[in-house]
């Protein structure tokens, strides 16, 4: 059976691999509509967390700013997470060894489990808080486990840089 750094040594050795690491272009490319997805994706999450953490747009009822929020969030996502595997590929060996990268893939495992949470058990309530009343305590500190989990990521993510393994 096949050890991670077999797999990591392959992935890091196919062609789309080898071509984004030694163009002089591609990476730098892909690393920008990472990071402008990335951008994306917290400024849209901060709009409703700040709004559930009681700092956002008390007038805008949180149902709509979910709706009108989350799709696009969603459309970066799929194109962070694209444009991050593409990334991860290039230096596959190098990122499975790197402190940031597993932090930041840590932090992006807390934020998917906050979500779960507060959608399956925090959102299917909404209708009793969502413009007017007190917005309560789990659905408060669920945006700010989410806002300050992402505010992490970023931070996780450049020191990526800083943390390389040679």
């Amino acid at each position: 059976m096949p050890s991670i750094k077999d797999i990591l040594s392959w992935l890091q050795s196919t062609e789309v691999a080898m071509y984004i690491s030694q163009t002089g272009w591609s990476f730098s490319a892909l690393e920008m509509v990472h990071v402008t997805a990335t951008t994306l994706i917290v400024g849209m999450i901060a709009v409703i967390d700040l709004r559930l953490i009681g700092l956002g747009p008390k007038g805008s009822a949180v149902t709509d700013l979910y709706r009108e929020v989350i799709p696009l969030t969603w459309a970066a996502f799929a194109v962070a997470i694209t444009t991050g595997v593409l990334l991860f590929m290039s230096q596959a060996l190098d990122y499975y060894a790197n402190t940031g990268v597993r932090l930041k893939f840590s932090l992006l495992a807390l934020i998917a489990v906050n979500m779960l949470v507060f959608r399956w058990t925090i959102y299917p309530g909404v209708a009793k808080w969502d413009r007017d009343a007190a917005i309560p305590l789990a659905a408060r500190l669920a945006g700010a486990i989410s806002l300050v989990s992402w505010m992490m990521v970023v931070a996780a993510a450049r020191w990526i840089a800083y943390l390389r393994v040679y």
